[in-house]
């Protein structure tokens, strides 16, 4: 069952959307204003946010873009009355991944929020791992408080096992995002693994990328194993 914040001021409106996206098999949490709406998504993981923009409190696209400057990457459907391509462009700059112009009819809402919680935002400004952190509005990456310097083709690959972790990812996935279908030759990825980990992990006591045997490699906390 999909997990769903619907974040609306509007009580009659969020009683209706409550009751039909239950009939449709999925939960959806309720709050009536930004702030309160901030506590939920600090709270509990949800598959996708709902998110009205004039809201009391916090308006919705403040709290979209503090969410991803936050670094969480739960897909955000905006729905709002204002329907002039200036607002849309500006719900997208603030940070959300669809847009959902009132009134709209219940079926197409269930259908966004199933897509949408098919996969994690691309809006999100932050990826970290422990120590780790990758700032994607000012390009940087540190690790500790320590600046690191990376090659454009690390960065990409850097940004990959981020958005991945503390999953893994096989060396084929990892190629394509790199190159394609024109992979340099077979140790191109070996060589710029090899090169991210001295930027990332000489120096500290504990190594954030590590080699699944047989399959590819993960970013993620020593002890953190998961399945793939």
């Amino acid at each position: 069952m999909l997990n769903v914040l619907l974040i609306e001021d509007d009580l009659d409106l969020a009683k209706t959307l409550v009751e039909y996206l239950s009939i449709e098999e999925i939960r959806c949490d309720h709050a009536s204003n930004g702030v309160s709406g901030l506590h939920f998504i600090h709270l509990q993981p949800f598959d996708v946010i709902l998110l009205d923009i004039n809201l009391p409190k916090l308006d919705g696209l403040s709290l979209c873009q503090q969410i991803r400057t936050e670094g969480i990457d739960t897909p955000v459907l905006m729905l709002t009355a204002r329907d002039r391509l200036d607002d849309k462009l500006e719900g997208f700059q603030a940070g959300t991944d669809d847009y959902l112009v009132k009134p709209f009819e219940l079926s197409e809402l269930v259908v966004r929020c199933r897509a949408l919680a098919r996969r994690r935002s691309g809006q999100v400004k932050r990826l970290s791992c422990a120590d780790l952190e990758m700032n994607l509005s000012d390009h940087t990456v540190s690790r500790g408080g320590r600046v690191l310097h990376l090659s454009p083709t690390n960065w990409r690959l850097l940004e990959k096992l981020l958005r991945a972790s503390p999953a893994p990812l096989s060396r084929q996935a990892l190629e394509e995002s790199l190159w394609g279908d024109s992979i340099p030759d077979s140790n191109s990825l070996k060589v710029h693994i090899f090169n991210l980990r001295k930027a990332v992990d000489a120096g500290f006591d504990s190594p954030l990328i590590h080699t699944v045997q047989g399959f590819g490699f993960a970013l993620r906390e020593a002890g953190h194993e998961t399945s793939h």
